[in-house]
């Protein structure tokens, strides 16, 4: 089945350039094109994609704020922010809106496209220069949250492979596990830690990303 795409983004000809690669690749369905928060935060809850591509910028509303709306009304969304920035402060409050990902408007369409197919397979696309800056994020947090020491063994596991960035069939692969049986428990640990991401819930874990030491 095609994945379902809505876009959210102010400038006129990014929307249809987007809206005319989503709707001429296969395995993708464009449900709905929308040039401003307010107008996705009307139309996208009856839209249900699965994945929403979402300017920053935008006017009005912020990309960041709308995006917390429709993740308070939509949990399972996968959020994807589209953007010309690399600001720190940017990147980890669309994280903590609740987005899945963040890609860089000048990277080249078919890794857009590849992001896509990564967030709605459980994935958190991000390019190296930002996974670097929510690294180093990390690395400037306190100790591990109370709540990490109720997780079980095998939630403990999950969350290590999240943390390695693996996708939901690699993890269930790795374990042994259904991908239905992974999403379970990834819900679990965002309930005991008291997130709504897979950023949030490496970050509260403190678990080493790889290359770290």
């Amino acid at each position: 089945m095609s994945i379902t795409v809505s876009i959210v983004e102010d400038d006129r000809k990014t929307r249809e350039s987007l809206a005319a690669l989503l709707g001429g690749t296969s395995g993708l369905r464009l449900l709905g094109a929308h040039p401003s928060g307010e107008a996705a935060l009307s139309a996208v809850p009856a839209e249900r994609p699965q994945v929403l591509l979402m300017d920053i910028n935008l006017p009005g509303m912020s990309g960041i704020d709308c995006v917390a709306k429709l993740k308070a009304q939509m949990p399972e969304l996968r959020a994807l922010m589209l953007t010309t920035y690399e600001d720190s402060h940017l990147i980890f409050n669309s994280l903590r809106a609740g987005a899945s990902g963040y890609i860089l408007k000048n990277r080249p369409r078919a890794e857009l496209l590849e992001a896509i197919q990564q967030v709605h397979e459980g994935g958190a696309p991000m390019s190296m220069r930002i996974a670097r800056k929510v690294v180093a994020f990390f690395n400037e947090l306190p100790g591990p949250a109370s709540e990490s020491e109720h997780l079980s063994e095998r939630e403990a596991q999950v969350l290590a492979a999240l943390a390695k960035g693996l996708l939901y069939k690699e993890i269930g692969a790795q374990l042994g596990i259904s991908e239905n049986t992974v999403r379970t428990y990834v819900k679990r640990i965002y309930e005991k830690l008291h997130v709504q991401s897979r950023t949030e819930a490496v970050a509260k874990f403190r678990v080493k990303l790889p290359g770290e030491g």
